[in-house]
């Protein structure tokens, strides 16, 4: 079995990948989009990319490419507790300070400014795709003095040496990882959860249609743990909103419920219905 992630090696999403898939074969891949698409085009059965973080919440090119342009159901979702940590080159550890750079995946950038902030203030932040490739491009020049955010993994993996330890700004930070893949998935993870994932594009210029949408909820006490909106990106001001429902026994129910809603007028896109894994802390 083939396996796309976003890459390169020692990135979070290779750590989820390895965890759910670990006798599949691992294929690195530079942005979400061409992670998917290896799906898309059949070089790999599955793909796992990022879809939300405790601290930044949704990573939108992945909500954005599901909605618009793919049409891959999610089979899984993974959850990974996330440490960052800060690494520099073997040779600059007495100077790390004097870094002129701090690279890492925009997400990772945001999840530390407060302790960039206060260590390293004049320090230019600059995103990369993935935070390992961060560390790989730390690892492979000693001047100008450069530091990566990015998981312990990268540091092995790239020959960096750590250091700061946990300076995101919550201790309990996570990462949601969706499982795409046009078949079921088996994944020999913890799982205590079910939850469905859904879109819902609202009719023009219709008053109350998303207190209409929610209310199809509500009498029927199914019970939403998420709910946000995204540009439809046609005309300023048109969105379409994504609801996370947990399944439980009222499976029929959201059946019931989502047929209501196109009732209204609305339009639905299910992205899949799925069962939730946490990843122990290693």
């Amino acid at each position: 079995m083939k396996v796309a992630y976003l890459g390169p090696a020692a990135s979070f999403t290779h750590m989820a990948s390895e965890k759910a898939f670990p006798n599949a074969e691992l294929i690195p891949s530079v942005t979400i989009p061409d992670c998917i698409k290896a799906l898309e085009d059949g070089t790999v059965e599955s793909a796992i990319v990022p879809i939300e973080n405790t601290i930044e919440g949704t990573v939108n090119v992945t909500l954005d490419y599901l909605f618009h342009q793919a049409n891959i159901p999610i089979q899984a979702e993974l959850v990974l507790p996330i440490a960052q940590h800060l690494m520099v080159h073997p040779d600059n550890v007495s100077k790390w300070r004097e870094a002129e750079k701090v690279l890492s995946h925009p997400q990772a950038l945001a999840q530390c400014e407060t302790y960039l902030s206060d260590e390293l203030d004049k320090a230019i932040r600059e995103a990369t795709p993935s935070t390992a490739y961060a560390a790989r491009r730390v690892g492979e020049q000693v001047e100008p003095v450069l530091a990566a955010i990015a998981p312990r993994l990268s540091a092995k993996e790239y020959g960096l040496t750590i250091v700061a330890e946990d300076i995101q700004e919550l201790e309990l930070n996570q990462t949601r990882f969706l499982v795409l893949s046009h078949q079921p998935v088996k994944i020999e993870l913890p799982s205590t959860k079910e939850k469905i994932s859904i879109s819902v594009t609202l009719p023009n210029n219709m008053p109350g249609a998303l207190h209409k949408v929610l209310a199809a909820f509500s009498w029927r006490q199914i019970d939403l743990c998420k709910i946000e909106s995204r540009p439809l990106k046609t005309t300023l001001g048109e969105y379409f909103f994504l609801i996370d429902l947990y399944v439980g026994d009222q499976e029929k129910l959201i059946d019931n419920a989502i047929e209501e809603i196109q009732l209204t007028g609305c339009k639905t896109k299910i992205f899949g219905c799925y069962s939730v894994h946490t990843i122990p802390i290693s």
